[in-house]
């Protein structure tokens, strides 16, 4: 073979390489659009907009939060699953998602399949939550009165299928004990049914009522999570309180419609490990709460399985019939 032939073939071998590279569009090209299935004001909604501000600045562009609200984060989840798999339209995914494929007999997407994981944001405690002139001053006190008057303990949490409520319901298992779980319509409802001596007790994530706890209208009892909280450093954990296999936190995160290439997923997952590492994002969330994580999406796709799994058992136990 001639010395131009041979450099004509390997011209022609290459072409078809050059010609992928330049169909790499530049992400992002336009301003991304965060869907968040709850409404503005609410933790989930504080976080994504907490966030979204320094991902902007290393992204090079707005992040624009299109709240969506409705009952298992269903309306989101589906806009974000139909949207082109690009990287510019994420959802803010959370617990929600997972709790809902128990929940409902059939949603219009697979959560597993139909996502690809971008990155953890952060993870909030639930708060079990007295009057602050209640008779029980400990856990332990709540415990004791529950085993001994069965059926008679109340506990108040949000609507029914929430994280809180299936955390009272395992707690209630957890724990041994027979109570009464209360659905309310929302935080506010909850906090007047302690108030007004409806319920004994709540289960509440502390964004919402730690301003009641600093006012000293609440005292918080334990809270959820397998650690103390940085906000309610002096208050012990549900399993320091005795109750040994019982660990329940929520959490947040980003998702993208599955099919987004990998390198716009690394980008991405890059620019929130970067926001959640920020110290102002930290100062302002943990003020709610939220304990700031990060991880790769390998990891908040394990999660999200072992989630789904998890609360698959509790609600069947709970004798919850999906919808």
């Amino acid at each position: 073979m001639s010395t131009r032939r041979r450099r004509l073939v390997a011209a022609a071998t290459l072409l078809p390489l050059a010609g992928t590279v330049r169909a790499q569009p530049k992400f992002p090209s336009k301003p991304i659009t965060l869907i968040v299935p709850f409404a503005p004001g609410g933790v989930a909604d504080l976080t994504a907009r907490a966030v979204a501000e320094p991902m902007s600045k290393s992204l090079g562009q707005t992040i624009v939060v299109d709240n969506r609200p409705s009952a298992g984060s269903i309306v989101a989840s589906q806009a974000v699953a139909r949207a082109a798999p690009d990287g510019h339209t994420l959802l803010l995914m959370s617990n929600s998602n997972a709790l809902s494929v128990s929940l409902f007999k059939k949603l219009p997407y697979d959560t597993l399949r139909d996502f690809a994981p971008v990155g953890l944001l952060g993870v909030f405690d639930i708060g079990l939550f007295v009057p602050a002139g209640s008779r029980f001053s400990r856990l332990q006190d709540l415990i004791a009165h529950a085993k001994a008057n069965p059926g008679k303990l109340t506990i108040a949490t949000i609507s029914a299928g929430s994280t809180q409520h299936l955390a009272a319901e395992m707690f209630k298992r957890e724990a041994g004990i027979d109570a009464l779980v209360v659905p309310y319509k929302g935080s506010p409802a909850v906090v007047s049914a302690l108030r007004g001596g409806e319920a004994d007790v709540a289960f509440e994530i502390l964004a919402p009522v730690l301003g009641q706890v600093s006012g000293g209208v609440l005292r918080a009892l334990a809270v959820s999570s397998d650690k103390r909280n940085p906000a309610l450093p002096q208050v012990p954990t549900v399993q320091e309180s005795g109750v040994l296999r019982y660990a329940v936190a929520s959490w947040n995160a980003l998702a993208a419609p599955a099919g987004t290439p990998a390198a716009v997923i690394e980008r991405l997952n890059q620019a929130t490990r970067e926001a959640v590492a920020d110290p102002s994002v930290q100062k302002r969330l943990g003020a709610l709460g939220v304990r700031l994580a990060s991880g790769t999406p390998a990891q908040l796709g394990e999660l999200l399985k072992s989630e789904i799994a998890h609360w698959g058992t509790v609600i069947r136990a709970a004798g919850i019939q999906p919808e």
